[in-house]
């Protein structure tokens, strides 16, 4: 038998029915064979972050699921890539562009990986609110792969400036 692992992923969209691009993302990856779904964060609004002047007022909604999986890293990616495919996302929507959906992988337990096309832990993730806010809802002691501090006092140190509005509780 495989050793499962605890992986923690961050979904977002700001393009169409948002609520519904989440949920459809999550019911997706719950339903893959060697993905077991533990629980997720409320959705939260957010701004987006580095983008182009034009983009700044589309807001994401974004959420952290956490999940118990048997899958490697390179498995796992393949298989996210491959549901934000199904649901809209294009090769040509670029880093940082607004998106239908966009899921990232935050950790996966035990795991460390840099390589060209994957880096686990998620090489931004304890600089980015709207990751460390919905992870702190549900991993709030958790200490990341490559931190010395627990997440929720990751997001006490967090600079102003990242607008984050609770949106929905449960969904």
């Amino acid at each position: 038998m495989t050793k499962a692992n605890e992986a923690a992923l961050s979904l977002g969209s700001n393009l169409g029915d948002r609520e519904a691009n989440l949920v459809d993302a999550r019911r997706r990856i719950s339903s893959v064979d060697g993905i077991e779904f533990l629980c997720s964060s409320p959705l939260y609004e957010t701004e987006p972050v580095d983008v182009l002047p034009e983009y700044s007022s589309m807001k994401f909604l974004n959420a952290v699921v956490v999940v118990k999986t048997t899958l490697d890293a390179e498995d796992l990616m393949c298989v996210l890539e491959e549901i934000e495919t199904d649901l809209g996302r294009g090769q040509g929507d670029g880093q940082n562009m607004p998106r239908l959906i966009d899921i990232d992988i935050i950790y996966i337990a035990g795991c460390s990986i840099r390589g060209k096309d994957l880096v686990v832990p998620h090489p931004r993730w304890f600089l980015r609110r709207f990751v460390v806010q919905p992870l702190s809802d549900v991993r709030p002691d958790m200490i990341v792969e490559g931190q010395d501090r627990k997440v929720s006092d990751i997001l006490t140190t967090l600079p102003d400036g990242q607008n984050i509005i609770l949106f929905k509780r449960e969904w």
